[in-house]
């Protein structure tokens, strides 16, 4: 799944796969398995613009995002950030291009060191790549402080003495302080009060634009990444679903995994949610040590046929910019009944929004970045 429009690809993420071994015995260890946390991926994310990465816990998003900034090595697949393909690279060669690529990560609390000041914590990055001029090294983070709303006076207070909202916003001044082109956001928002993810994600998009910055966004909330997204990518078991633009695949879902995410989305409107259209799926996610044959969606999609349990899906194209990996779009009569549920789920979530914007988490509409 790679189209990207009309716009040249800044990210390439080609048939990465990160499978993690499954060994026994304590002395002499041996390999009996492995965890096929990401298997066989790809995406472009063009320069400037927000992919966002959805999909339930576990299914490999924060993998995704590790892996494509080699945290982890990739077992196998290529990873291209500008002209520089960093799959190939060594751990020296590694570290010098690390400025060009940061990561937000989601536990604001503990990816802060407790024992720094905010700013030691953010002018770390500065020092060791070598910015030793202990005057512009002050000044380059009171400068990022500010860029991300948070006062000079902040530099001499620890993480503790911060609410979860201003310890992100120190995340996020230290992803920056080496200004880096591409960022990976690993689920920054999910654990702040929902009041605090929208001036987060606000932030971000102004951060975005005069930066001219390029994410990943990884998150489980498919209403909260319309906002920041320009494409969005939908991920269960390691394998990516369905890729569209954020207005197409809300008004548009093709693949039954979605349109399960999408009626998933809470209505606080009691009538509303109680005659609305869902997707109720059964049976527990499979392990990922053990997938499914086929698809691996299989075991739990309301649409499955023989084939789905016998062959794996290929990336379908239903239009430019809009893929899906599902062979039931290749069956007319099937297809129809696909979009046929994912239009009634579309419009349970527009009569939700008619009844009243106050009553109505109306975020989980159309209408993202721009």
């Amino acid at each position: 799944m790679t189209d990207t429009g009309n716009a040249a690809a800044f990210v390439r993420v080609r048939g990465l796969k990160q499978h993690f071994p499954i060994t026994r015995g304590v002395i002499f260890s041996r390999k009996i398995g492995a965890v096929r946390a990401v298997d066989d991926i790809s995406f472009d994310i063009p320069q400037g613009e927000t992919l966002g990465l959805v999909g339930e816990s576990g299914c490999g998003k924060s993998t995704t995002g590790r892996s494509v900034l080699r945290l982890y090595r990739p077992t196998a697949g290529s990873v291209t950030i500008g002209d520089l393909e960093i799959s190939a690279l060594s751990e020296r060669q590694l570290r010098a291009e690390r400025p060009k690529m940061q990561m937000i990560f989601q536990d604001s609390y503990s990816s802060l060191n407790p024992r720094h000041s905010v700013a030691k914590i953010v002018a770390e990055p500065l020092i060791i790549q070598g910015h030793n001029n202990a005057a512009q090294v002050r000044e380059r983070v009171q400068q990022l402080l500010e860029l991300v709303g948070l006062e000079p006076e902040h530099m001499k207070r620890y993480p503790h003495e911060f609410s979860g909202g201003q310890r992100q916003r120190i995340g996020i001044a230290r992803a920056l302080a080496l200004n880096p082109q591409f960022v990976v956001c690993d689920e920054p928002i999910s654990a702040l009060d929902v009041s605090i993810q929208a001036q987060v994600v606000n932030l971000l998009v102004r951060l975005q634009r005069e930066l001219g910055l390029t994410y990943l966004f990884i998150a489980h909330d498919l209403s909260m990444v319309r906002h920041i997204s320009h494409r969005i990518a939908v991920m269960y078991l390691g394998k990516i679903m369905e890729l569209a633009r954020y207005d197409e695949l809300f008004q548009n879902p093709m693949h039954p995994y979605t349109q399960s995410l999408m009626s998933a989305v809470p209505i606080p409107e009691p009538e509303v949610e109680k005659s609305r259209s869902r997707i109720l799926l059964k049976g527990d996610v499979p392990s990922p040590a053990n997938p499914p044959s086929g698809c691996v969606f299989s075991t739990r999609c309301p649409f499955a046929t023989e084939r789905c349990q016998r062959e794996v899906p290929q990336p379908r194209q239903l239009r430019p910019g809009h893929t899906v990996a599902c062979h039931n779009v290749d069956d007319p009569a099937v297809a129809e009944d696909i979009r046929l549920s994912g239009h009634k789920i579309v419009s349970s979530l527009q009569d939700a929004a008619s009844s009243g914007p106050d009553r109505v988490f109306a975020s989980a509409l159309p209408g993202g970045a721009s």
